[in-house]
């Protein structure tokens, strides 16, 4: 479906999202190493070892917000309905990755079990993902405003 309020940065962010939610989901399915790999710190992986389900249902609802963030997206360009406080949501969402994104560089935000590697290549994704929001919600502003019929 093409439109007048498709916008490449909003598709890019759904995609996005959709690969980040995946991305959750497959700690899931590949266990301690996968979480351990993904960057989630050894306290969460040795959960998993252990079998507790906290990891599970964390990381489950991590993967459904952000899932949602990518239905927003998906509606912004106009690929699928329109959802409702879209406008809000769209700001909201922006505003989220980009505190993650420069929690980076605040001094104790970060565990001590996590890599600056991770820490670096994680923000940084957050980054890219909090400007194809942000831009995308710009280029849409006026179409977003305006009350679905």
């Amino acid at each position: 479906m093409t439109g007048p309020t498709q916008n490449i940065w909003l598709i890019a962010a759904g995609y996005g999202s959709i690969a980040a939610s995946l991305a959750h989901l497959a700690c899931i399915i590949g266990g301690a190493n996968w979480y351990r790999f993904m960057g989630a710190g050894e306290q969460i992986a040795r959960a998993a070892e252990r079998g507790a389900f906290m990891p599970t249902i964390l990381t489950m609802g991590i993967a459904a917000v952000i899932g949602v963030w990518a239905a927003y997206a998906f509606s912004a360009a106009g690929m699928i309905m329109r959802l409702p406080l879209t406008r809000t949501a769209l700001v909201l969402i922006s505003l989220v990755l980009f505190l993650r994104a420069f929690a980076y560089f605040v001094r104790g935000m970060w565990r001590p079990d996590l890599s600056h590697s991770f820490m670096a290549w994680s923000s940084l994704i957050v980054l890219l993902l909090g400007l194809c929001f942000s831009i995308g919600t710009w280029r849409s502003w006026r179409t977003l405003s305006a009350v679905a019929v």
